[in-house]
Order: structure tokens, then sequence, then C-alpha cells
């Protein structure tokens, strides 16, 4: 790239050079160069190093640069767009609310208005992925909106990678990769926007108005896993409520938190604890309907396959569902 402040000339031959090329095309010799605004010359081989520090030569190079990139960005979003059209699974689904929410358990408005949350990183991420694959020529390029509605589709269905890798024609090493990837982005965006709650909200010593005010019910439930290996891991997630026995069991304790009262081994539960109980079981029916909305996606709903120990991860997942839940909250209230 080439300052218009710079003016090239061929000292051995005398010509004037318009296509900006290292030596003469006439006799061979390394070019010169000229700027008009500072006066400085030299020979091509210090250019670059004077272009870097000319106070002309480089406002018109930087506009050049930001023109460059808006046209390039112009250029990623036309062909971006053309994919989200032409490209399934989104060229179907899209077609109708039924065969949307079937698949990514949301209606066309609603994935559209995910996208909105998430173009930016989504196409950021999609721009990075084209320049480490540049050279290749056997990758299947998936758009920003696939990559989205795909995700939604295994968190709803949790189908396997494999399964997903042969639908699409796409290694599963892909798919995996990208579904991590989305994941992340979701949680950065989209759980962010739907569920709302004080950053510091581990910290004791800083006063949140909600619990101090209200009490909150809690129902756990729990994830399913197969069996582990390890027979410290088979105690620690021995379940025995879980079809396959052993689940990742998630319970809530706090000063501000009121669970439910457990009748105890050999003992029967007091009549106050009866009242207790009957007292909250309307509000805890609410809780029950989310938490049967949250088993409605099939990777919390099914056996999850991801390392159990990974907890950051199951994390993350559970709060992206959650997340989506509450995005449908405004068309299906829960019922109270």
């Amino acid at each position: 790239m080439f300052s218009p402040q710079i003016e090239w000339h061929c000292t051995q031959c005398g010509s004037d050079p318009t296509d900006r090329r290292k030596y003469c095309t006439d006799c061979d010799s390394m070019l010169t160069w000229t700027c008009t605004g500072s006066g400085k010359s030299g020979l091509y081989t210090n250019y670059y190093r004077h272009r870097d520090n000319c106070n002309y030569c480089t406002p018109e190079l930087e506009e050049e640069k930001q023109k460059q990139m808006e046209e390039k960005q112009v250029a990623i979003q036309q062909r971006l767009q053309t994919l989200d059209d032409n490209q399934r699974p989104w060229s179907e689904w899209k077609r109708t609310d039924t065969s949307c929410i079937q698949h990514t358990g949301h209606d066309v408005g609603q994935v559209q208005d995910l996208y909105s949350l998430c173009e930016e990183p989504l196409i950021n991420y999609c721009s990075h992925r084209d320049k480490l694959l540049a050279n290749s020529t056997t990758i299947s390029y998936l758009s920003p909106m696939n990559l989205l509605v795909i995700t939604l589709w295994y968190l709803k269905h949790y189908h396997s990678e494999s399964y997903i890798a042969s639908e699409l024609n796409i290694s599963q090493p892909a798919v995996n990769y990208f579904l991590s990837a989305v994941v992340d982005i979701l949680h950065s965006c989209v759980y962010q926007a739907f569920v709302s709650l004080p950053s510091d909200l581990a910290n004791r010593r800083t006063p949140h108005e909600p619990q101090q005010d209200h009490k909150l019910i809690v129902d756990s439930t729990f994830i399913a896993i197969h069996e582990p290996h390890d027979s410290e891991q088979r105690k620690e997630y021995y379940h025995a409520k879980s079809p396959t026995n052993y689940a990742i069991k998630a319970y809530i304790g706090d000063e501000y938190v009121v669970t439910p009262r457990k009748k105890l081994r050999g003992r029967e539960l007091t009549q106050e604890d009866k009242d207790f109980n009957r007292d909250i079981n309307s509000a805890r029916a609410a809780i029950e309907n989310i938490n049967q909305r949250l088993k409605a996606y099939a990777i919390l709903g099914g056996v999850y396959r991801g390392r159990v120990d990974d907890f950051h991860k199951i994390t993350k997942i559970i709060q992206v569902v959650a997340a989506l839940c509450n995005l449908n909250l405004n068309k299906h209230p829960i019922r109270r």
C-alpha cells in the first residue's frame, strides 16, 4: 500500500513508473521515491520506514486502510448473507415458525432476535475462521446464522457431534470446536441480556436488596450422567432418582433461601412442617414448571455426555439454557 503523496522515479533511465514496482521495468534499476509533502526521498527499500513516520503519508494511508476495511466488511456481510439465504439448515427451518420451533425451541422472530444480540461476535468468529482456513479447499463454511441455529438445535435435542457432522457434511472436530465457541458467545451475549444477577452476588458482605426483602423458594433438580469409571466419582455422583443412578446434583443453601422440609429417615414430618410445605407448594409449582422447561432441552433433560468434573462448562450450558427459557417467558408465562 502506497501513499498518494509519493512519486516514483528511476534515476537510471529517467522514467516515472505508475505501477509501483520495486524495480524499473525498462532498466531493472531500483526505483526511488519522493514525498511531495515533506520533500524527502530515498530508495525503495527505505520507503516503508519513511511511510510509518511521515505525517504527510500516514493520514492518507489510514483513510485508505479504513476504506478498504469497510469495503472488506461489506463484502464479508454480503457473502455471509448469501450463505444465510441459501445454506441449510437455516434456509429450510426459517420457512415456518413450526419448523423453527421444532428444531431450535424458538420461532423465527426469536431466533432473529438472538442473532441480533450475537451478530458481531459470530461474524468475528467466522472472519477469524476464514483467515485460519484460507488455504483449505475441503472445509465447508457455515454462516453465522447457521452456527447459531445449529447450536440451538444441539442444545434442544442433544444430538451427537458425529450425527451433526454427518448431517452438515463437515468433520466432527469442526463441530466440537464451533459448538464450544458459539456456546461461549451465547453465554457472553444472551445470558447477560436475559438473566440479570448482581456481579458480586457471591459476596456475603454486599447487601442485595431482593435477598433482604424476599425469601427464595428453591426446588433443586439434577442432570443425569453415565456411570463414572472412578469409584470415588461413583460415590460422589450416585443419585437414586436418576434414570442412570448417577447425576450431577445441585442444592442451594443460604440464610435467605427457603427449601421444603424433608422427612428424616425413621421419622414423620410434624404438623408444623406439613403446614409449612403446604404454604409454599403453590410457589414450588412455578419452580417445577421452570425445571420442566429447562429439561425440555435434551442436553439437560437427557443423559449428559460431557466431562462430569468440568463444572465451569456445565454451569455455562445451564446458564445459556436458562437465558433461552427466559426468552420464551413473554410468550409463554409460567403457571402459578
